[in-house]
């Protein structure tokens, strides 16, 4: 299947949106927000400090009468020149284009898996900047088979998890973690659409370099195909 017709497919599973936070949040309190480097307003505080961060994030929702700010698919950003981890020494290999969907909220928020799934890993990603506690989970629909990875979770979301332990659809999954635990970001879940996971176990690169942007965006489709947050 290219990535055109799993693109469609994720499209058609379902007409409307599909959570992954409490769908008691109504639609209209989801904003969408840009952190990419061309956003001049990142210049006002500092990038490196999860605290500034939330501060902003926490000002930004108030702004615009919302609860949670999304966005982030492809976007490059700034934010990882804070750790070696994505730095490489040729601009073209440093790992700044994000690839999946951010949801920005409180720490505690509980996650909702989209579709019924198994897990097929989990791990505390701890490199500074990394997941922290991250959860992949494995969907089969049809003949169809892909994978979908939460990461910046509480501890508590992957302590008592089991390899093949099945999760029914919007059956809540796992909590999200603060700054002391998932990377030392402002709260927020990192929600990745991934085709193939190759070697991958309880984790997978959630931003990639231009170099390989092709097989990575053909690789991990726009999530908001599938949860149709506008």
């Amino acid at each position: 299947m290219n990535t055109h017709t799993f693109t469609s497919f994720l499209n058609s599973l379902y007409p409307q949106p599909i959570p992954v936070l409490d769908k008691r949040i109504p639609h209209h309190e989801f904003v969408f927000i840009d952190l990419s480097d061309s956003n001049q307003d990142l210049q006002t505080f500092d990038i490196n400090s999860s605290t500034q961060w939330e501060q902003y994030i926490h000002s930004y929702c108030e702004n615009h009468q919302a609860s949670v700010a999304y966005g982030g698919y492809l976007e490059k950003r700034n934010i990882y020149k804070r750790s070696s981890y994505f730095n490489q020494n040729n601009p073209d290999s440093e790992r700044n284009i994000h690839l999946g969907l951010d949801l920005w909220t409180s720490a505690g928020s509980n996650i909702y898996t989209p579709l019924d799934g198994t897990v097929h890993s989990f791990a505390n990603n701890t490199n500074y900047g990394d997941y922290g506690p991250t959860l992949i989970l494995e969907h089969q629909m049809g003949e169809t088979n892909f994978f979908t990875l939460y990461g910046h979770l509480s501890l508590e979301s992957i302590k008592d998890l089991k390899v093949g332990q099945f999760f029914k659809a919007q059956e809540c999954i796992a909590t999200l973690g603060d700054a002391t635990v998932n990377g030392d970001y402002a709260p927020h879940l990192h929600f990745q659409i991934v085709r193939d996971m190759s070697a991958y176990k309880g984790d997978y690169p959630g931003v990639c370099s231009l170099n390989d942007l092709e097989f990575f965006s053909n690789n991990c489709p726009d999530p908001n195909t599938l949860l149709k947050l506008g």
